[in-house]
């Protein structure tokens, strides 16, 4: 937590002026043409992932079978080689897509209790996404790639916290530990990934593929743990309502 914490003591500590947020010169040109390239395969991805959830809306086609589908693309785009650059492309949206169906049940239920829901948690998500993608290009180079081991070994946490209460049952504390820790801890990787993203193109790993797909992974599962995280508030304050009734 002492990491977290000072990640924004050092933002509130350093100059917000207009000429700082223009200040991309520790970036070079070649890198800013690579993370045009990655976002907009980004933003491709989100897309496809969008058609994978309305797939699932119309033909109920998301579970299972799309995880395992979802992950063996993964798989076949990671042992991809970068020179087949149009399979891998086509692999990343494949796998988008695949993911969205997943996820299609979750929306749908956001859906039928309110869709302002959804819209409100995609835009949080992409708020904060932009946020922090823009601090970690900010920030000095390799400033927060401290942060790497304290996300991995939270994942960690995270994993057996999974494992356990599949074993031995779950409870209502660990799950929403599970969901705000979940939430910060990716967050948090938002910014790992990015600079990380730009010290290897400034050593010379331009495969903007691989790293649209870190870069999604991201901001998935923070979309996921809002979206979640609303409902819960959103059902919590019916039951309120209805208590008042009564």
């Amino acid at each position: 937590m002492e990491a977290f914490s000072s990640f924004f003591e050092s933002r509130s500590a350093s100059s917000w002026t207009y000429d700082s947020l223009k200040n991309f010169r520790q970036i070079s040109p070649v890198v800013q043409s690579h993370l045009k390239q990655v976002y907009l395969s980004l933003c491709f991805a989100l897309i496809a992932s969008a058609v994978g959830a309305y797939l699932h809306i119309l033909w109920n086609i998301g579970g299972l079978l799309t995880t395992i589908a979802s992950i063996g693309s993964l798989v076949w785009l990671l042992s991809t080689p970068p020179y087949e650059e149009r399979k891998r492309v086509a692999l990343l949206m494949v796998t988008a897509l695949f993911e969205g169906a997943t996820i299609g049940p979750l929306i749908d239920v956001a859906l039928q209790i309110d869709p302002s829901i959804l819209v409100g948690a995609f835009v949080g998500c992409a708020v904060a996404f932009g946020c922090f993608s823009v601090a970690a290009m900010l920030a000095r180079r390799r400033e927060y790639l401290y942060l790497g081991g304290f996300l991995s070994s939270s994942v960690s946490l995270l994993f057996w916290l999974h494992f356990a209460s599949s074993v031995f049952g779950g409870s209502a504390a660990l799950f929403k530990f599970d969901l705000y820790f979940g939430l910060l801890v990716f967050v948090g990787y938002i910014v790992v990934d990015t600079q990380q993203i730009i010290e290897k193109a400034h050593l010379g790993d331009l495969d903007y593929v691989t790293h649209a797909l870190t870069l999604f992974t991201d901001f998935f599962a923070v979309f996921v743990r809002i979206l979640i995280i609303m409902l819960r508030n959103s059902e919590n304050d019916e039951k309120r309502k209805k208590k008042r009734r009564c």
